[in-house]
């Protein structure tokens, strides 16, 4: 059954295509399924679609998928009832989708949704409704565990509620954005240009301990973050016959991840740093010859994010110089703080106070980030108003973890809130 077929026979239609979405999670740049599924949608219902080249610029891509990735990406997609016609026109990872309808002059507004999951196994508990109602994840090792996939459903309902409006003047520009987790995803699509002439950008994500009946009419306390890979590189030798021939990249690996844990906070800005990964080694009688590791900072400031990836990258340098090895470092993605335009807010505030059944809240902390603030930051660079809200949703764990889930009551309103925004910028008479 495609989505357009959902919308004409369903009641729930949110909540059908949420629980399709959620059966087929896919990580970031290899979208492929949800992204054609939801291009071939849009184009059904008779926007103006672009997808790939068209909305994502490739050399701004942070670790593109190889080659093989994104046929393996395609083949599953393909099986599961995405298109080629779509997909062939997404290389390299290019999983943007961009729909336009121009009603006349006036404002263009646009709304981001993102489509990514990631790297998660979904929990076999009983109680865990994807499993309960039969809507687990059925790719092993992922799992939507954060919400994109309501955001893509809710997206969808908004996009078929606005197409047949009457009475609007301007644009309505609705970007979905893969690759959000780990912050990769949405610097391309502002390189490639698709925000330079928006006026007002809105962003909503579902949950965050916001419970559900509620809507935030801004999102506080974005991180700036980095993400890095790290690889040591020593020399390999007979632990017992040679050790002195060669060069421990494990103990470098371990000497730094002991002093990265140990940097001085900063005064001025809350800090956080987490080494997540470290692997090194091959045998028990063989000098380690190299050593992975994988290294986050975040901070409120961006004086303290810099200050902190600064003292990360003394760290790991001298930690390979200690023990005789090379340090490549990799910056593998990021987060921006944020801040919202009060007009925006006020909005958001205005829009949600008219809908039945939720309280409007003034500020609800994110506790992490998005790289949709990138986005904000262009708008707002350009003269535009541009927010970023939430839309309350009872979860059962927090986000990320392998029982998450959300609450699908939320969803009609997220809907709802989406297309009040419109209504109200877009001027329904």
């Amino acid at each position: 059954m495609t989505y357009s077929e959902v919308f004409r026979t369903s009641n729930e239609p949110e909540v059908v295509i949420r629980r399709d979405l959620h059966q087929h999670p896919e990580t970031a740049f290899l979208e492929y399924r949800t992204a054609a599924l939801v291009a071939a949608h849009l184009d059904g219902l008779g926007y103006g679609v672009k997808v790939g080249p068209e909305v994502m610029k490739a050399s701004a891509i942070i670790d593109p998928p190889s080659g093989d990735e994104v046929k393996t990406a395609k083949d599953a997609a393909r099986a599961t009832g995405a298109l080629d016609e779509w997909m062939d026109r997404m290389p390299g990872g290019q999983t943007a989708v961009v729909a336009e309808k121009r009603f006349g002059d006036g404002p263009v507004l646009a709304f981001r949704f993102d489509m990514d999951a990631l790297p998660v196994n979904e929990t076999k508990s009983d109680s865990h409704a994807p499993n309960a109602e039969g809507y687990r994840s059925l790719n092993s090792g992922r799992m939507h565990a954060c919400g994109h996939d309501g955001h893509v459903s809710i997206g969808l309902a908004v996009a078929t509620q606005l197409y047949g409006a009457e009475g609007f003047t301007g644009t309505i520009r609705l970007i979905f954005q893969p690759a959000e987790e780990g912050g990769r995803g949405a610097q391309p699509i502002v390189e490639a240009g698709v925000l330079d002439d928006v006026d007002y950008l809105f962003v909503g994500h579902l949950g965050c301990l916001l419970p559900t009946g509620k809507i935030a009419a801004e999102a506080i306390g974005f991180l700036y973050a980095s993400k890095l890979k790290v690889v040591l590189t020593g020399k390999g030798a007979h632990a017992a016959m040679g050790p002195q021939d060669g060069c421990n990249a494990l103990l470098a690996g371990a000497t730094a991840a002991l002093n990265i844990h140990a940097i001085s906070r900063h005064a001025d800005s809350p800090t956080f740093v987490n080494v997540g990964h470290l692997s090194a080694g091959s045998a028990f009688n063989i000098i380690a010859e190299s050593c992975d590791m994988m290294v986050e900072v975040r901070a409120v400031t961006e004086d303290g994010h810099n200050y902190m990836l600064r003292r990360v990258r003394e760290i790991l340098t001298a930690a390979a110089q200690m023990h005789g090895a090379t340090c490549d470092i990799a910056l593998k993605g990021g987060l921006q703080g944020n801040s919202n335009s009060p007009r925006a807010a006020e909005i958001v505030s205005a829009v949600g106070a008219g809908i039945d059944g939720v309280e409007v809240v003034p500020e609800w902390p994110i506790g992490g980030g998005d790289d949709a603030t990138r986005m904000i930051r262009r708008v707002q660079e350009r003269g535009g108003n541009a927010g970023y809200f939430l839309i309350g949703s009872d979860i059962p764990a927090v986000h990320h973890a392998s029982d998450f889930d959300i609450d699908e009551a939320a969803l009609q309103y997220g809907t709802q809130i989406f297309v009040n925004i419109a209504n109200a910028i877009l001027g329904r008479q």
